[in-house]
């Protein structure tokens, strides 16, 4: 083959390889954006989620900035399982909270899940992971956490069918020690989530994040919508969240309707 005919083999053959590599792109983004939709997939991501909600305190007055450092970080244990870490570190801001006058800034309570998941769903195209969840009293102020070790268990149920996925994730965490003048934690945690992939990588989502506590026997009910995104910037790949959120129920002196959530995930995939 002379160079010339190499020449027109190279630019007849241009388009399909352009061609092929888009669809290869479109193919692992598509896979990343199912992998970000489930709580357990084998994806090491850091999730930087801020949330802003207001009219807290007996005269609506208060408001808090919350950034959550949630790192993600899967590890194989078996051929036929993992083991995926999720942790939340909360950075708060806050002000007139718990009473006017009052502000605070600084670190809040870390809660800590490990979760034992099978590689593969079962027969019926379920996926799901069991484990431990755990409360670190580490708060830098007094009126930024409980000052209590919690421990419990926890489990994530869902379902990948075509671009949806739904599902939920529950815990429940009881006090197992701590300061005896603090209010002792018996806390249960539910979190169903739905979500839609369109053609274009966009992930639209709805969740409520609820926790019921058992010693005051008060709702905490924040309803979060979402549209969540992919991009690239140089070769990094991430994905940006924004959506409002409104708390149908609150306990007394909590936030009240509406609240904004932005979060910026940075993915690594394998």
């Amino acid at each position: 083959m002379n160079k010339w005919t190499s020449m027109i083999a190279a630019a007849l053959l241009a388009p399909a390889m352009t061609v092929a590599a888009a669809e290869s792109a479109a193919d692992q983004a598509a896979a990343l954006a199912r992998k970000l939709a489930n709580p357990v997939a084998n994806l090491v991501s850091v999730p930087l989620q801020y949330n802003y909600d207001e009219n807290f305190g007996l005269r609506d007055e208060g408001s808090q900035h919350r950034l959550n450092i949630q790192p993600v970080i899967p590890v194989t244990v078996s051929d036929e399982w993992n083991l995926i870490s999720r942790t939340i570190v909360p950075l708060v801001d806050q002000e007139d909270i718990p009473v006017r006058g009052r502000s605070d800034s600084g670190l809040g309570d870390i809660t800590a899940s490990q979760f034992f998941s099978p590689k593969e769903p079962t027969a019926g195209g379920w996926i799901w992971g069991a484990g431990p969840v755990e409360l670190l009293p580490t708060a830098s102020e007094d009126t930024l956490g409980g000052e209590q070790w919690g421990l419990g268990p926890t489990v994530v149920v869902l379902k990948q069918e075509g671009s949806w996925t739904f599902g939920g994730l529950a815990n429940h965490i009881w006090s197992v020690a701590g300061e005896d003048d603090r209010a002792h934690i018996n806390a249960t945690f539910l979190q169903p989530f739905v979500s839609y992939i369109t053609k274009t990588k966009t992930t639209l989502a709805l969740n409520t994040e609820s926790t019921y506590d058992w010693r005051s026997e008060q709702w905490s009910v924040p309803v979060n919508a979402s549209v969540s995104q992919l991009f690239k910037v140089c070769s990094r790949i991430m994905q940006f969240t924004l959506g409002p959120r409104y708390w149908a129920e609150s306990p007394d002196g909590g936030p009240e309707e509406w609240g904004v959530r932005a979060q910026l995930t940075f993915l690594f995939p394998r």
